[in-house]
């Protein structure tokens, strides 16, 4: 059966559920309440960058103006530039940016967790697991009726993820988000870790907790990780693929349309493509290609959320892997699933 997310505000979501990293002004495309034939039902937003624009921040503060300034009527998650962090002094706390996030009306807040890094060692981690509870927690106080999520972090050692839900499930949270999985994604698609960390997280919250897996946005890898237990996932992937010139499939992305596209093997039925191979010039056109793959990325999710519906998600699986192996023979996804699913 598949999972809902309810809103303060009495909104029904069902999961699974695919957020695009939006920003204004920014060179991702607009942000429609459509593409095409697909919804788009939710987004993320940075609140840090809102933040950091002292008229913006107490304009949108006062008025709790957040949809109003995007323009958007769907489910709004915000950021606390926890990511932002790597690479730049905030200037900024974890009471002020939650506190931030729920005053302009996101329905998700995001605490500013402690990003764990595989190569981190095993002190570090820990060290950095009770700092986020502790910033959970803290944020609890300033979030209101918003639903906030609770992260667990861990880096690459399975038991301190483990250690980190149960803080989370200990705080009552209501949302779980796994931080810190960006780095195990791979062109590849080796993916083992990740399927560890999501089967194991699932099995210790139960059947009802959303699970949101930050940064994942590969339409590929999005079925295989709601079988493995995740519900919610966001990613700026849509643009970054485009930019690198890679045309999103149900199956894997292609830098080359190849004889695969021009057979016309796989046909995509975007508002880019309209049922015909890619059109001429496409790989070069960042902005089409984008608008391409968050449909695709849309797509795969809600043809995922009806193989769950129907029970039929296994026979889904199968069939992507099936045309995945035929594309990409040296991908170790194929076996990593028999494995998993063994």
């Amino acid at each position: 059966m598949a999972r809902e997310l309810v809103t303060a505000a009495g909104r029904r979501y069902e999961l699974p559920l695919f957020l695009p990293v939006y920003q204004r002004n920014s060179t991702l495309p607009e942000l429609p309440p459509a593409i095409g034939d697909q919804p788009v039902r939710g987004c993320i937003v940075n609140a840090y960058f809102l933040y950091k624009q002292r008229e913006l921040r107490r304009s949108l503060a006062e008025t709790a103006g957040l949809r109003r300034y995007l323009g958007f009527d769907g489910l709004v998650m915000t950021d606390s530039g926890a990511f932002q962090a790597f690479t730049r002094r905030l200037y900024l706390n974890n009471r002020d940016i939650t506190r931030f996030q729920a005053r302009i009306g996101a329905d998700v807040v995001s605490p500013l967790d402690l990003i764990t890094l595989p190569g981190e060692s095993r002190t570090s981690v820990e060290v950095k697991v009770d700092a986020t509870y502790k910033r959970v927690r803290e944020a609890q106080r300033y979030v209101g009726d918003a639903l906030l999520a609770g992260v667990q972090q861990g880096g690459r050692f399975l038991e301190a993820r483990r250690r980190s839900t149960d803080q989370m499930l200990e705080l009552g949270v209501r949302y779980l988000a796994v931080g810190s999985l960006v780095p195990f994604f791979t062109r590849r698609h080796e993916l083992s870790f990740v399927a560890r960390t999501l089967q194991q997280t699932r099995a210790q919250v139960g059947e009802d907790l959303p699970i949101h897996v930050y940064g994942a946005g590969d339409p590929l890898e999005l079925p295989f990780f709601v079988s493995w237990g995740a519900d919610i996932f966001d990613s700026s992937s849509y643009g970054h693929f485009a930019q690198d010139g890679w045309y999103m499939t149900p199956y894997g992305a292609l830098r080359e349309p190849g004889p695969v596209l021009e057979a016309g093997e796989y046909v995509c039925r975007c508002p880019v493509c309209g049922g015909q191979p890619p059109p001429a010039g496409l790989l070069a056109d960042v902005p089409a290609l984008a608008t391409h793959n968050l449909w695709t990325i849309l797509r795969t999710v809600e043809r995922t959320a009806e193989a769950v519906r129907a029970d039929r998600l296994p026979a889904l699986l199968e069939e992507l892997l099936d045309v995945h192996r035929a594309w990409f023979p040296d991908s170790p996804l194929p076996e990593l699933w028999e494995r998993s699913a063994g």
